[in-house]
């Protein structure tokens, strides 16, 4: 378990105002990180960041809009000077419009792009700055949040797949940069499965709208089916695998995607 333990170790996880984020949050507090919460969402961030607090570990609350530079560059800074350090980026943040291609929406398909790659390819940017040894940093962990969508083919999330294809490419290329440059990061990927958060609940919806199933529930119901493990996903799930990228127990892990998604992908 001691390899586990994050005392020490400061970390901002984007998109961490509410659902999977805020478990991530939570769960490296409870290794024993300080954690600071990124997100567009200020109030439900504050009291994420207030919850976590309450624990006894040091926690904060940052604006962050993961499309615009200099948002990232404020992050970063803000981190460094609450927590005292630098070492934990997740790039959890993202957004998921739902879209058979024969109605696909050029303005929907730019903003996720904007959101899942750019955001991403953003904040791998600045923590790069930030954790090499250039900048006094002394390395550290990125766990990018991808999907199962980027593994599997399933109706009415092309863009979606495809932006998440993407992070899978940023995260490689830059475990690649990160060893060659010797900037000390190690740099993975997450593949979570169906989740029952808002966003999550928001899709299986959405496949109704689009006339792809009968029922909310028949779509959740044939999820369930295509998942060897007989369930969705859950938080907790996303979060610990997470823990797992970020700890010494996955010291010599990088270039990698995990999949946590019961086995729907493979």
């Amino acid at each position: 378990m001691a390899r586990f333990d994050l005392t020490g170790r400061k970390a901002l996880v984007t998109g961490g105002a509410r659902g999977i984020g805020a478990g991530i949050a939570e769960a490296l507090a409870s290794a024993g990180a300080s954690v600071m919460i990124g997100d567009v969402l200020a109030e439900p961030g504050r009291e994420t960041a207030a919850r976590i607090a309450v624990t006894g570990v040091q926690a904060g609350f940052v604006p962050l809009d993961v499309t615009r530079d200099e948002s990232w560059a404020e992050a970063v800074a803000a981190t460094g000077s609450v927590l005292g350090g630098f070492d934990i980026l997740v790039n959890n943040a993202g957004i998921e419009i739902t879209s058979l291609l024969a109605d696909i929406d050029a303005a929907d398909l730019r903003r996720m792009f904007d959101v899942n790659v750019i955001g991403t390819a953003l904040g791998m940017k600045h923590a790069f700055r930030a954790m090499r040894p250039a900048a006094n940093g002394k390395g550290g962990a990125i766990v990018n949040i991808s999907s199962v969508a980027a593994t599997i083919a399933f109706p009415a999330i092309a863009g979606y797949s495809a932006t998440k294809s993407a992070v899978d490419r940023l995260t490689r290329v830059g475990a690649l940069e990160s060893g060659k440059l010797g900037y000390g990061v190690r740099v993975n990927c997450l593949y979570p499965g169906l989740v029952p958060t808002q966003m999550g609940m928001q899709l299986a919806d959405d496949l109704v709208a689009a006339g792809l199933w009968p029922t909310t529930e028949a779509a959740v119901t044939d999820v369930i089916g295509q998942t060897p493990l007989g369930r969705l996903g859950d938080v907790t799930d996303m979060a610990d695998a997470v823990l797992f990228l970020c700890s010494d127990a996955a010291r010599f892990i990088t270039g990698a995607g995990l999949p946590v998604d019961g086995g729907m992908g493979m």
